[in-house]
Parts: structure tokens; sequence; C-alpha cells
């Protein structure tokens, strides 16, 4: 009896262990432009099903869910744009230390086979209206970016999604205007929009 409940606690403890996530991988990234690679598949780590992983193969956190860390200082913004590539059709929720960021743009539903596809070029694909792309912007701080698929390429008319894509990102900083600039700008614009009216008249 004491061995039958010694077996049931230790199947229990390994249950336990094996419906927990792996730990997550926290890549730091700088603003420098550079476009930083993000993965989805959901048949190398089902526990994350469609949420951004490391897929580097013989890479000790394979199959972790994916997270890109970076501050932004003080009196400075951050521009974050993220977008989908290898083939277009695939949106993302883009999350910020665990809160929603946003979403990717809108892009029709493809499959697999009618998909556009642009490989690892991320430039052609920011380019190019069938890729979903995003940008958000960020203030001062500590961050820490991942996401998740919201939409999938199908893998043929009338089947399921595929559930795999890639995807990239990149961030760049500036200082965030004073607010005697942002005072001329907003003069400019408004002596400029009045020169336009006076000619229209």
């Amino acid at each position: 009896m004491r061995l039958s409940a010694l077996t049931l606690s230790a199947a229990a403890s390994l249950a336990l262990l094996a419906a927990a996530p792996a730990q997550a991988v926290t890549v730091a990234i700088t603003a420098n432009g550079q476009w930083n690679q993000f993965n989805i598949d959901d048949s190398i780590q089902p526990s994350y099903t469609t949420k951004f992983i490391d897929t580097e193969t013989g890479n000790a956190t394979y199959g972790e869910q994916m997270f890109f860390s970076f501050t932004i200082g003080a009196g400075q913004v951050g521009t974050l744009t993220v977008v989908d590539a290898g083939f277009g059709g695939d949106t993302f929720t883009i999350t910020d230390n665990g809160a929603t960021l946003g979403t990717t743009s809108d892009v029709p539903v493809t499959t697999f086979a009618t998909a556009p596809g642009v490989g690892y070029d991320y430039n052609a694909a920011l380019a190019n209206s069938a890729f979903s792309k995003g940008v958000f912007i960020l203030q001062a701080g500590n961050h820490s970016i991942s996401g998740s698929l919201l939409q999938s390429v199908l893998v043929d008319v009338g089947a399921g999604p595929l559930n795999a894509t890639v995807g990239a990102l990149k961030l760049e900083v500036s200082a965030v205007p004073e607010p005697a600039t942002l005072v001329s700008l907003l003069a400019g614009l408004g002596l400029i929009g009045l020169v336009v009216r006076r000619r229209s008249v």
C-alpha cells in the first residue's frame, strides 16, 4: 500500500513536470536597425503552440519560447518594426512584458501553395503589401518583446492552419523632441496650412 502511494506520488510529480512549459530564452538586442529573426512551429514545441520560439538546431534553447529584451534610455523613444516573412498570409500578436502591445496588419488568408514568398529577405517583406507588418512606438524603460501567431497560412484549401512560419523584428531609437522643437514644428505646420488654404481660394 505504501509503495503504491509513493508510485502514485512520483507519477503525479512526473506528470506535472511534463506539463510545465520549458524555460524561455531571452535574446538581448540593440537599437541598430538590424533584423532579429523569430520562428513559430507548433510541431517543434506543442506546449507553446504558436508562440515565438528558438529553432536554432544544436542550441540548448531549441524549441523554447523566445523573448527579445532591451532598454530604452530616458529622453529616448523606440520604434519597433515587426514583419512576417517566409511566405505571406500570417499575422502576429505582439506582447511587451507579457501585456499585448498590438497586432500586425491584416492580410488575406492564403494557402501554402499560393502564398507569396520572399525567403528571409525582411526588407522585401516589409515593402510587400502581401506580408503583415506592424510598427510600435515604445517609451523609455525595460522591454521584453514576444508574440504569437494570430492568423496562419492554410496547409491547403479546406485544410487547417500550417502554424509554422518565420518573421523578424528590429529596433531603432531616437531622442524625444524637446517641447520647444514640437512648438516650432506645430507652428510651421500651421503656416503651411494657411498658405495652402490661401492658394486654394
